[in-house]
């Protein structure tokens, strides 16, 4: 079989093409953007335009040389909930900015000093299970979602519900496993499909709303000053700054993978610290519209090594599609139509998946838990982590578990002996070509 041919990073590719390629990485990132904010009870369509928007911004800020698409953030979920529950969802915007600036200030200090210091400070003994603890934090909003009556004030069981949401899921893990190429990539949006073709024949899909939804709709945007005048609260500050710490080394794993598929070192040229600041700008513009933090998509990595489309002409087409889509009113009603049993279903394999990755993290990295350090570090992280232990520091200002279960994996890191120091981060990126392919 002949490999297809590649199209470089500043490449425009047929006008035609360039759509269906473009389309292909909407759907890419389609499913698990939506996913979160139907899960945190925010806007879908403001989550599309802020994706786009903050996608294009990205693309800008690191000159049109990195292929990377940015959707809404799973790691951020338990903190938005928990954001939104304390002050509503204008405190949550506020502690999305405030998590911005903190991938601004980052960048800055990368560009000064290197990525050792980061690398030191959240190394993969702690970042792995702060990452586990995400993903099991979240279990029971999943079963949650797939097994009870939605809103009631008492949990009912439904088996209908419940039936829906394991069909959902073994459509999903199908995908997963026996698809290839393409369809492969987009197994979280072929459950949500399937899932939501079963509910309709199961009567618990209500279509009226899509019917009587305009094509053309503004998004129910949240713009500082203009919707809402933020309020600065310590507690929503605690609740999601460390999880930004945490999303960081995340976005370090996205650049070297993506650098590896594309053969570029993208870490040197055009700069960690530009893709971060990008990051950072995008979450920023996201919480300035209401939409939720976001981050480099793994599922777009996975179309761009697929197709061997490096183009960030295509990457910024299905940003350009994105917003068109959050305007587009019965696309919104479509998807608030989808039964919280579907959603239920691919979240128990997505929030897993989360989990796992952790702990895909600690074996790639060569983490030896069998090390009292080590194990003693991982152990505490995940009992408080998913426990649910906080500290309420006033009346007012109060350390969740996730971001108490963060702070203390890395002051135990940097407490215990034994700690492995790197001081040339140049050692972590070997193996990632300087320019191994020339610009077309």
């Amino acid at each position: 079989m002949n490999e297809p041919k590649t199209v470089g990073i500043r490449e425009i590719p047929r006008a035609d093409k360039w759509l269906m390629l473009s389309i292909q990485h909407l759907f890419a990132m389609f499913g698990a953007t939506i996913l979160v904010p139907f899960l945190v009870e925010i806007s879908p369509a403001v989550a599309l335009v802020s994706s786009g928007l903050g996608t294009l911004a990205y693309l800008l800020v690191t000159r049109g040389q990195i292929p990377a698409y940015l959707g809404s953030s799973f790691a951020f979920i338990t903190p938005m909930v928990s954001a939104i529950s304390a002050e509503g969802i204008e405190g949550m915007l506020v502690g999305s900015f405030v998590a911005g600036l903190v991938y601004g200030i980052v960048a800055i200090l990368i560009k000064g000093i290197g990525v050792s210091w980061l690398i030191n400070l959240l190394p993969p003994i702690v970042v792995g299970p702060v990452i586990m603890v995400i993903g099991l934090g979240l279990a029971p909003v999943a079963l949650d979602m797939a097994m009870y009556v939605p809103g009631l004030e008492e949990q009912v069981y439904d088996g209908t519900l419940f039936t829906i949401a394991l069909i959902t899921l073994f459509i999903t893990v199908i995908a997963s496993i026996f698809f290839r190429g393409f369809f492969g990539l987009i197994p979280i949006l072929i459950g949500i499909i399937g899932g939501y073709t079963t509910a309709y024949f199961a009567g618990i899909v209500d279509l009226d709303p899509v019917r009587e939804a305009a094509w053309f709709a503004a998004p129910e945007f949240y713009i500082p000053f203009v919707t809402f005048t933020p309020v600065f609260s310590w507690t929503i500050i605690a609740i999601m700054v460390p999880v930004a710490l945490v999303t960081l080394s995340e976005h370090i794993g996205d650049q070297m993978v993506l650098s590896k598929v594309v053969g570029k070192n993208f870490v040197k040229k055009p700069g960690l610290h530009r893709s971060i600041f990008g990051d950072g700008i995008a979450t920023i513009i996201s919480s300035c519209l209401g939409g939720p933090p976001n981050t480099t998509y793994g599922e777009n990595i996975g179309v761009v090594a697929l197709t061997r489309v490096y183009s960030v002409f295509v990457i910024g087409g299905a940003a350009t599609l994105a917003i068109i889509f959050g305007f587009v009113g019965k696309i919104a009603a479509l998807i608030e139509s989808i039964p919280a049993a579907v959603m239920g279903g691919v979240s128990i394999l997505l929030f897993g998946i989360i989990a796992s990755s952790g702990l895909r993290m600690l074996i790639d990295n060569k983490v030896d838990i069998g090390q009292k350090r080590n194990l003693i570090i991982s152990s505490v992280i995940l009992v408080i982590g998913i426990g649910g232990a906080f500290i309420q520091v006033t009346d007012e200002i109060q350390i969740p578990g996730m971001a108490l279960a963060a702070i203390i994996g890395v002051l135990l890191n940097l407490i215990l002996p034994g700690r492995t120091v790197i001081k040339n981060s140049d050692d972590m990126f070997k193996g990632i070509s300087e320019e191994v392919k020339e610009e077309k």
